[in-house]
């Protein structure tokens, strides 16, 4: 077990927070400056200001559904948040943890023969943050799934 990274305190919370804060900078930059120009702009109307307002709602939401990926494991498995779907796995569910070259995020080759991808870690910005954090839930996936880590080398 000395080449598996030390296992953290559980629950332990996975998510990018680099491009979690970018998005939801945006995000509310992005409303802030289209409302103030909806309000500065004296030849709208109300119902056109109200569609520049609603516009920038809507861009702001896009970007919020965005940041909202994460990975969440806890005693008894792990839960998969990506940008519409959320997923509770069992940890014996979890056959592999793969995040290889080139990968957008994390896949979870699961029990049943599919493959799950985890949009909570993923390698844009903090691409060595999304190396030790696929890692740390590889090794917390292998201790948990059958109880020896030592069967599941490879």
């Amino acid at each position: 077990m000395s080449d598996l990274p030390d296992l953290p305190a559980l629950p332990v919370t996975f998510r990018p927070g680099r491009t979690r804060a970018v998005l939801l900078t945006a995000g509310v930059a992005i409303f802030v400056v289209i409302t103030v120009i909806a309000l500065l702009l004296e030849q709208l109307g109300p119902g056109e200001r109200m569609s520049f307002v609603f516009t920038g709602a809507l861009l702001s939401c896009v970007l919020l559904l965005l940041s909202r990926p994460k990975v969440v494991a806890d005693e008894s498995g792990v839960t998969v948040v990506n940008i519409v779907g959320k997923r509770r796995l069992e940890w014996a569910e979890i056959v592999q943890v793969n995040l290889r070259p080139g990968d957008p995020w994390v896949f979870l080759n699961l029990s049943d023969g599919s493959s799950l991808p985890a949009l909570g870690i993923q390698p844009g910005i903090a691409k060595q943050r999304a190396i030790e954090d696929a890692r740390t839930l590889r090794a917390l996936a292998e201790a948990r799934s059958i109880g020896d880590p030592e069967t599941h080398q490879g």
